[in-house]
């Protein structure tokens, strides 16, 4: 009989000679097993987390609005989500003017959670006495009620955000009065303790002309009495926007990012969305791509815009090539 020594035991070559070899090469065995169960688990659950689609449309993220209402975009408002070491820092969506989340973040909630963000949309300023106002799939009209309000329900859903997840401070990511309410939080409501950026997609910082109506006596008052007390707050030479950028645009301590499109047919003109100051970001998609046309509604479809927003969440994220982008992006 031969043996050899194996792990400093007598094994034999031919056979096990006693039950003590049996139970060993059992138990190895039995090892083997658990190793390539954990590691097909772990396979298959890999293989199970598939990205998310990415809807580059306004016209079907509308459609998808109007089967379900007010619902969370793919991605968002998962609180059990934890921030990765690699984006540690919550990222909270506000949605414009008569919009919703449902139908302003279709595109960015998924581009963001396939890339690892927890990702959070509010609805804010509704107001069911307009309800026949809001786009299809809103039960009720967003971001028509008084912008100080909607700025103490960003407040509580930002302290919310942080309390699910764990994180210091949340990145705010907001379209037209969405990338501007939040200047208010920042400003009055003590919001720059507990942001670290805000990015805006065509916000109305400075207000809009709306087209040089703004200037016939009468159209502001009529705008609010038709579309909520927020359309009228963000007409240039409000009350609002003389309070919100008296003393300069920044608050200290948050870094801003503006990504505003030439094509702008409701912050007119569309320079009136750029904020001055130290560490402001202002982009200007021609600039970069003059075959862009994407507007104001639809520049939360576009891809060159949503690159620009994950650029500036991380520096790493390239910014998209130059193609051409229809208006209202293939609606």
């Amino acid at each position: 009989m031969i043996r050899r020594s194996v792990a400093d035991e007598a094994v034999d070559v031919d056979g096990p000679t006693d039950a003590e070899a049996v139970m060993g090469r059992w138990a190895r065995g039995i090892v083997v097993v658990a190793i390539v169960t954990i590691a097909s688990g772990l396979v298959a659950g890999t293989a199970g987390a598939r990205p998310l689609p990415v809807v580059y449309s306004l016209g079907a993220a509308t459609a998808t609005a109007v089967r379900s209402p007010d619902s969370p975009p793919p991605g968002a408002d998962d609180w059990s989500c934890r921030p990765s070491t690699r984006h540690p820092v919550p990222v909270v969506l506000a949605h414009g003017t008569l919009f919703n989340r449902t139908i302003d973040w279709q595109a960015l909630a998924p581009l963001l959670k396939n890339q690892g963000y927890c990702v959070y949309a509010l609805n804010y300023g509704q107001q069911p006495s307009s309800t026949y106002l809001g786009f299809p799939g809103a039960s009720t009209t967003g971001g028509t009620g008084p912008i100080e309000q909607s700025a103490r329900q960003l407040a509580a859903f930002v302290d919310r955000v942080k309390s699910s997840t764990g994180a210091a401070k949340v990145d705010i990511v907001g379209h037209s009065q969405g990338g501007t309410m939040p200047r208010h939080y920042l400003k009055f409501l003590d919001g720059a303790r507990s942001v670290d950026q805000l990015i805006g997609l065509s916000p109305s910082n400075h207000g809009t002309t709306v087209l040089g109506l703004s200037s016939i006596p009468g159209v502001p008052e009529a705008l609010r009495l038709g579309l909520g007390t927020a359309i009228r707050q963000q007409i240039v030479g409000s009350d609002f926007l003389r309070r919100l950028n008296a003393g300069g645009d920044m608050v200290p301590g948050v870094r801003y990012t503006v990504i505003e499109t030439r094509h702008d047919e409701v912050v007119t003109p569309y320079t009136a969305a750029f904020l001055t100051g130290p560490g402001v970001t202002n982009i200007t998609l021609q600039d970069g791509c003059p075959q862009d046309y994407t507007d104001h509604l639809a520049i939360t479809y576009d891809r060159l815009a949503l690159s620009h927003v994950l650029h500036a969440l991380d520096p790493s994220y390239p910014v998209a090539p130059c193609v051409f982008s229809s208006s209202l992006s293939g609606v």
